[in-house]
């Protein structure tokens, strides 16, 4: 069995972006987990599954959340848009994260990209060939697929959905 990687959005994904607190900069200081996000992460690490950070806004702002929250060794890798210079759905996103994840093309079959955004996250996955789970608990973005590759393979609407399902994609 090839074991799953993880590619993973961050705000309303795993951190609930209606409790971000941002500086005068508009650099996020904190904010808390989505209920249930935690033991997402747990459960990746207790399967030993390689995750990779691929989110979209600026480094200082994932550095802050996640080590206050003692979560930064999560992450085998981090892509994050201020770095690379473009946002998901943008192909350099996904590029940078096979790079830094030492990935090659005959592993996409196995990445699966887990976000909450249609337009950036699924669309981004569909486009570069890998399966798109969408969370999709959020109200704040788009929840009807507009275009042909916004359609997810899957859907969850909770952590925990997300975890079962997770579970039976690798059990096939």
């Amino acid at each position: 069995m090839k074991e799953m990687i993880i590619f993973i959005d961050s705000g309303d994904t795993l951190i609930d972006e209606s409790t971000q607190v941002h500086d005068e900069h508009g650099i996020v200081q904190e904010a808390a987990f989505i209920e249930g996000a935690e033991d997402l992460l747990d459960y990746f690490k207790s399967h030993q599954l390689r995750v990779c950070l691929v989110a979209d806004g600026e480094w200082d702002s994932f550095k802050n959340v996640f080590e206050k929250n003692g979560r930064r060794d999560d992450f085998e890798g981090w892509i994050i848009s201020e770095k690379i210079g473009v946002q998901k759905p943008e192909k350099p996103m996904f590029d940078a994260a096979m790079e830094v994840m030492d990935l090659k093309e005959e592993d996409k079959d196995r990445i699966v990209m887990i976000g909450n955004n249609l337009k950036k996250d699924i669309a981004g996955a569909n486009r570069y060939g890998l399966t798109s789970i969408w969370l999709s608990w959020s109200p704040r973005y788009f929840h009807e697929v507009e275009e042909s590759d916004w359609q997810p393979d899957y859907e969850a609407a909770t952590q925990k959905e997300l975890i079962e399902l997770i579970d039976q994609i690798r059990k096939q």
